[in-house]
């Protein structure tokens, strides 16, 4: 089932669970190798490593782990330009499985700039907690509505680690002892999705090893992520405005929301069963659509402006019976494998750091929407009702306020991560600036002008002198109306 999890978990975030003092242990040298290197979608040579960590860092004597990474050098080192550490999302990406898209999404950077990914601790090669029993999901034919408790402690099983050091703070741990190891005295953090969750944690715990600070699509601190109705009702609230305000989409489109409802109608009395042609290997395929599947397949859409500009057409085609366009969807949501979820790490992370500090009504209230219902919590109920809890330190997870430059950017059509998000976390920092992007969803720096204002912020260190005109360039939301594309 592990393709499920791509899509119900835009990002996971920790949050403290039992409020306990502990004193941070004492830096020391780590065991570290690191060697020229090829890595898969990248042609030029790169530099790869392992370091050695403690599983314990209260118990640095005990058993270890290794924690893996990859360094993509910098093209012009005349500079000795800061490294920028990416901190991937999830929790439970690995970010040097992902070195070829961030290579391409972060090229301006790392021409006067080392970009450092490193495979979070439970992720990856760092011991990754990948769920075996989750392999052989079948994206069309399974209903992720059959997953039981038991699927979720066979999950568990899997696993012989001590989990209860497989969390944030341990691997921000990691991370500083990396920067330590490669004798970088201060790093360069962009942190993206749950990312910016470890980048917050990151500045709470070691703030004076960090120059500048990029926030993409923020879970702050003080909020217990993991209520994604609300969020996700607000971004297909703005889906729907927006394809009124283009005409096309308004002609083609007109009743829209009142086909997703009653389509939603339709799948809740009985799961749908359809004959589709498959839509990567062309043979007549069963289609199994229940309102999980539905909801989860939509709401992945939502997160990039690619996958938006999809929606309206897949609803329409659905609610007239023609079920290929949603097929094609999810053909698509099980396709890079990049960019993965290790949901062990993830359950580990949520079910002790989040999920315990959400009270009852807020669940009730979350799924009082109109897009996802309460579709985005169930999994969480499911997982985090059996999986084992760890403490939490939970003084790292206070709002930060350390006198970092910070630049923090929000997509105004976000489903996980709205703008409001990114103003909390600007109010607690002395030295800091939102920039909201109206026409972005999830994860900013996926257009050229983004990345043009995170270059020119890590070189300059100043976000209020940032100039941001070229965001008025990006072209309001489009929609496809029908098989060749819009009007």
């Amino acid at each position: 089932m592990k393709k499920m999890w791509k899509s119900l978990f835009g990002i996971c975030v920790a949050v403290g669970f039992i409020s306990q003092s502990y004193a941070e242990p004492a830096p020391t040298k780590q065991q570290m190798m690191i060697e020229d290197c090829h890595v898969e979608g990248i042609r030029s040579q790169v530099r790869c490593g392992k370091l050695t960590v403690p599983e314990n860092y209260n118990k640095p004597t005990d058993a270890t782990l290794d924690v893996n990474f990859v360094v993509l050098p910098a093209h012009d080192n005349s500079k000795n330009n800061t490294p920028m550490m990416f901190l991937a999302g999830g929790p439970g990406q690995a970010a040097a499985q992902m070195a070829s898209g961030i290579l391409r999404m972060f090229s301006e950077v790392r021409k006067t700039r080392d970009i450092i990914l490193v495979d979070q601790r439970g992720t990856g090669q760092s011991n990754g907690l990948q769920c075996n029993n989750f392999e052989d999901y079948d994206l069309y034919e399974d209903i992720t509505d059959d997953m039981s408790s038991q699927d979720i402690l066979d999950c568990l099983a899997d696993f012989n680690v001590d989990l209860s050091h497989y969390n944030t703070t341990n691997a921000i741990r990691d991370f500083d002892a990396l920067r330590d190891a490669l004798s970088i005295e201060k790093i360069a953090l962009y942190g993206g999705s749950y990312g910016t969750r470890a980048a917050l944690v990151y500045m709470n715990m070691f703030p004076q090893h960090i120059e500048s600070v990029v926030l993409d699509s923020v879970g702050p601190v003080e909020i217990q992520i993991g209520l994604f109705g609300q969020t996700g009702a607000r971004s297909y609230q703005l889906l729907l405005e927006n394809c009124q305000l283009d005409e096309a989409c308004h002609q083609a489109f007109p009743n829209l929301d009142e086909e997703f409802q009653a389509l939603i109608e339709r799948v809740e009395a009985e799961p749908i069963r359809a004959t589709v042609m498959h839509p990567t290997l062309g043979s007549p395929t069963e289609f199994v659509i229940s309102r999980t599947k539905l909801i989860s397949t939509l709401r992945l859409q939502l997160y990039f402006m690619q996958g938006r500009q999809f929606v309206p057409y897949v609803i329409h085609q659905a609610y007239l019976g023609n079920y290929l366009p949603l097929a094609g969807l999810v053909a698509q949501s099980g396709g890079d494998e990049s960019g993965q979820i290790h949901a062990g790490l993830l359950f580990n992370i949520l079910c002790s750091e989040d999920y315990p500090l959400v009270k009852q009504n807020q669940w009730q209230a979350d799924a009082d929407n109109n897009f996802g219902r309460n579709e985005a919590q169930k999994n969480w109920h499911l997982a985090c009702g059996v999986w084992p809890t760890y403490e939490v330190e939970r003084e790292y997870f206070k709002p930060v306020t350390a006198d970092i430059p910070t630049l923090i950017m929000s997509g105004k059509l976000d489903p996980v991560t709205p703008p409001s998000y990114g103003d909390i976390t600007d109010k607690t920092l002395p030295n800091s600036r939102h920039i909201v992007v109206k026409n972005a969803s999830h994860i900013v720096v996926s257009s050229p002008c983004a990345i043009d204002l995170v270059n020119e912020f890590l070189t300059n260190k100043d976000p209020q002198a940032i100039d941001d005109t070229c965001l008025v360039e990006i072209e309001d939301e489009r929609f496809i109306t029908h098989v060749n594309g819009s009007n």
